[in-house]
């Protein structure tokens, strides 16, 4: 028998324990509804549903989406329904479902935050919140929650006091000194952290002379980003105490298993299932396929093997 299970909140009165360490990322996997037409989503560890904001946004203009050299940009703007349709229209699906629910939150200032959060408080089947500090606060001239720890630890420890779901915070990659802000996190409260967000880029259309995205920049997934978001992890990994989560150009069981022995305790795909809606599964059965042949009974076996 394998044991894949992984607890992500392991100082929190109600724990976050998964079945196994494969989760999707937020904004790739819409609410897991649609997916779970034609996905058997209840194999997975988590779904982490799009990103949630206190009003509907209609997000940043078009072209959204734009491909690149092993990657993708977006500048889909947060575009989503508002917490209150969340919980009215997506709730009650997922109260029925075995794979836990974890809801990406965001705002433009620490009150957005908090009421978002208090407005999940007793929702069937969330089981957890990830806070996207890549957002700008406006309240601080527009200067993103993730770039500086004394913001981070305010909005960490702000949206703890409203809601008793554990809180993974998702770190931005855009920053001098990654570590420093997970260490900040932690300290103000966090359960566990997720690493990376998107990285910033701009692409040009030489014939246009002109930029692709309606919105200038965008944020970089796919795998041109992995080895940054590996080193991310491996140098998180080494100076927090919970639990961390690794993100960025997974696309099989390999790249899973390497954010793992970096000390990624649970992954999360995203770019992936937009070109393969299986991606997520066939990910899992690989790790299983590699424990099975490597003679390894429990996945904490291998986290964190590949540090020094």
């Amino acid at each position: 028998m394998l044991d894949l299970h992984v607890q992500l909140a392991p100082h929190h009165p109600k724990g976050l324990m998964l079945d196994n360490p494969v989760m999707t990322a937020s904004g790739t996997f819409g609410y897991g509804i649609k997916y779970s037409e034609f996905v058997d989503i209840q194999q997975l560890g988590a779904i982490v549903c799009k990103g949630t904001t206190l009003m509907p946004r209609e997000g940043n203009p078009q072209p959204r989406l734009v491909e690149t050299e092993c990657g993708l940009l977006n500048s889909v703007g947060l575009e989503n329904i508002g917490i209150d349709a969340v919980v009215r229209d997506k709730v009650p699906v997922w109260a029925n479902w075995r794979v836990p629910v974890v809801v990406n939150i965001a705002g433009e200032t620490i009150g957005e935050y908090v009421s978002v959060a208090a407005k999940l408080e007793g929702a069937p089947g969330v089981k957890g919140i990830e806070l996207n500090i890549s957002c700008p606060n406006i309240t601080t001239g527009g200067i993103e929650f993730g770039v500086m720890p004394k913001l981070a630890a305010e909005l960490t420890a702000a949206v703890k006091t409203a809601t008793s779901l554990p809180i993974i915070v998702k770190l931005s990659p855009n920053v001098t000194n990654i570590s420093e802000i997970a260490v900040a996190v932690e300290k103000a409260g966090a359960d566990a952290i997720s690493l990376i967000n998107t990285l910033k880029g701009v692409t040009i259309d030489i014939d246009k002379r002109e930029v692709r995205l309606g919105n200038v920049s965008g944020g970089l997934s796919g795998p041109a980003i992995k080895p940054v978001a590996l080193y991310m992890v491996y140098e998180v990994a080494k100076v927090v105490h919970i639990p961390v989560v690794g993100c960025g150009g997974i696309c099989c069981a390999e790249d899973a298993l390497e954010f793992i022995m970096c000390g990624a305790n649970a992954v999360q795909v995203g770019t992936a299932s937009l070109t393969n809606p299986h991606v997520a599964i066939d990910i899992l059965e690989g790790i299983r396929q590699f424990m099975r042949n490597k003679g390894i009974q429990k996945l904490t076996d291998l986290i964190g093997v590949a540090r020094a």
